[in-house]
């Protein structure tokens, strides 16, 4: 890969993911706010979809030998506690850092001054991460683990049960949206 490529690749894929939020209207806080409101599942069907479809991707990859998977330590009180963390943020902030960066290019303010906000957490973070090593990553930690791995069910099936999952709760949540326009 040329080194012209490394960097506009990326690029370029960066500039389609933060159209697509924008498209996806998930670039707006309101959005966001009313997803934590349960007012409206915008953002939970284009997550659903982009985790879905990912996910098949990262399977063909895999089955085809184009990759393999790089699993990471299973520290459950981290991600506990990261996504506690997580999900406070984005109430108050009413961004995910990928839709504050898309809300940044279409010219929010608030939202560029909120990543101020992530670059001061991660600079907290990496300076704490010694104690956090110490103290919270080795606390239930379950080590490089999978479910299938786990449960001996293959991957193809956990894609297929989420695929179907994910199919039936849009259709309930679309027909649940269509009744209260309804009303």
């Amino acid at each position: 890969m040329t080194a012209l490529a490394s960097v506009l690749g990326p690029l370029l894929m960066g500039t389609v993911f933060g159209f697509l939020l924008q498209r996806g209207k998930v670039t707006s806080c309101n959005v966001i706010e009313n997803q934590f409101r349960l007012r409206d599942f915008t953002v939970l069907k284009v997550m659903g979809t982009a985790i879905v479809v990912g996910g098949v991707g990262v399977l063909l990859l895999v089955d085809t030998g184009n990759t393999k998977y790089y699993v990471k330590d299973a520290n459950m009180l981290a991600v506990a506690l990261g996504a506690a963390l997580f999900g406070i943020g984005m109430v108050v902030y009413g961004y995910c850092p990928g839709t504050a960066l898309g809300a940044i290019a279409t010219g929010s303010v608030h939202a560029a001054v909120g990543a101020l906000g992530m670059i001061a957490g991660a600079i907290l973070y990496a300076l704490s991460f010694d104690w956090l090593k110490a103290h919270i990553l080795n606390v239930w930690a379950l080590g490089k683990l999978r479910l299938p791995d786990l449960t001996g069910v293959p991957d193809a099936v956990w894609f297929a049960a989420l695929a179907i999952l994910a199919g039936a709760f849009f259709l309930w949540v679309e027909s649940t949206e269509a009744k209260q326009r309804r009303n």
